[in-house]
């Protein structure tokens, strides 16, 4: 499948691998790549730009295919020294970086005199504007439901979506809620030229994160997310947990007199307990609404495979017999089992999984 995307980054599917805190390690970048989608290194989970600098000489042992970093610049107890990481971005041959969080503006001149393309994440049509104002080659619209922060305007993607295609020049990949091949045909038909996952990508073989994670994501429902930290324009969409729990009511307590440093066991340093050391209930971590539509842990080339031959077959076995008269309902991909007949993924019925 070619898109705008995929000949942008110059990837073989048009799927992107978003930068997750303790998660976008090498070997989940590499791995993603060697499916033939966009891994992304997740820059600030490395502490120093000398580690960035390592961990991408550790991936680039693991594919020879193109991936990325992720820079997020978000407000934190202290401040990243980002003209390093950037530096080690450069001097690393990335050709690809996301952004996240506030605008890159001031780091463009950089990354563009690198020759990188940048993707700037972007919750609403007027910062996704700004982003290709100021140079950005692609954004990745993030709608409602995506794990971490979804801003403040709480617009799902089936109306952020075309409504960003109506404005864009630039190419655009949707992402929350992205799961499967369903996720990518819908995505396609609303403008985008591809789709960004990053709750899907935790629940995989290679993600190098405790089993006790990837098992709460298979567990987990739609309604099992919560969002914090409003009162502080900071809103976060994370899972569900004992002290997210406390979170809330802490917000609760204080109410618009809140700062960070009321919640400060609760959101910092917990990325390594919960990803690491798969202390589940340790604090808040990003999860989006997707978990809903997480049922099993396959590897990577798994995923990106299933997800492919899906997206073919709906846009081939159902949309186009809407067409030519010959279209029926099908059971969801989802909820059939996939099976691999020498190469090629037939639908076999199934009962949905129990959650």
């Amino acid at each position: 499948m070619k898109t705008a995307i995929t000949e942008l980054f110059g990837i073989e599917h048009p799927i992107i691998q978003g930068g997750m805190h303790f998660v976008g390690f090498a070997e989940l970048a590499a791995a993603v790549s060697n499916a033939g989608g966009l891994g992304i290194i997740t820059g600030l989970t490395q502490k120093t730009p000398e580690l960035l600098a390592k961990e991408i000489a550790r991936c680039r042992d693991m594919t020879d295919k193109p991936f990325g970093v992720n820079l997020t610049f978000l407000p934190t107890f202290a401040a990243p020294p980002y003209p390093e990481y950037i530096a080690a971005i450069v001097e690393g041959g990335i050709k690809a970086v996301e952004t996240a969080g506030r605008s890159p503006e001031q780091y463009m001149p950089a990354l563009k005199a690198a020759g990188i393309k940048v993707i700037h994440k972007c919750t609403s049509v007027r910062h996704s504007l700004k982003a290709e104002r100021i140079g950005c080659d692609a954004v990745s619209v993030d709608g409602f439901e995506c794990g971490g922060h979804p801003g403040e305007d709480d617009i799902p993607n089936m109306i952020l979506l075309p409504r960003a295609a109506e404005e864009l020049k630039i190419p655009f990949v949707a992402s929350g809620g992205m799961a499967d091949g369903r996720s990518l045909v819908a995505a396609l038909s609303l403008g985008a030229a591809g789709m960004n996952m990053g709750t899907r990508f935790i629940a995989t073989k290679e993600a190098p994160v405790h089993q006790n994670v990837k098992n709460a994501l298979v567990a987990a429902t739609e309604f099992d997310t919560r969002l914090i930290m409003r009162s502080l324009r900071n809103t976060e969409r994370v899972l569900r947990n004992a002290n997210v729990d406390r979170l809330i009511e802490i917000e609760r307590e204080k109410g618009d007199k809140l700062k960070i440093d009321d919640i400060h066991d609760q959101v910092a340093g917990v990325y390594p307990r919960i990803m690491l050391e798969g202390q589940m209930d340790a604090g808040a971590w990003s999860c989006g609404m997707v978990a809903g539509l997480i049922h099993d842990i396959p590897s990577c080339k798994e995923l990106v495979d299933r997800i492919m031959s899906e997206a073919e077959q709906i846009i081939r076995s159902r949309l186009m017999g809407f067409l030519d008269g010959t279209g029926r309902r099908e059971r969801s991909p989802d909820t059939a089992k996939l099976l691999n007949h020498g190469g090629k993924w037939t639908l076999e019925s199934r009962a949905r999984p129990p959650k």
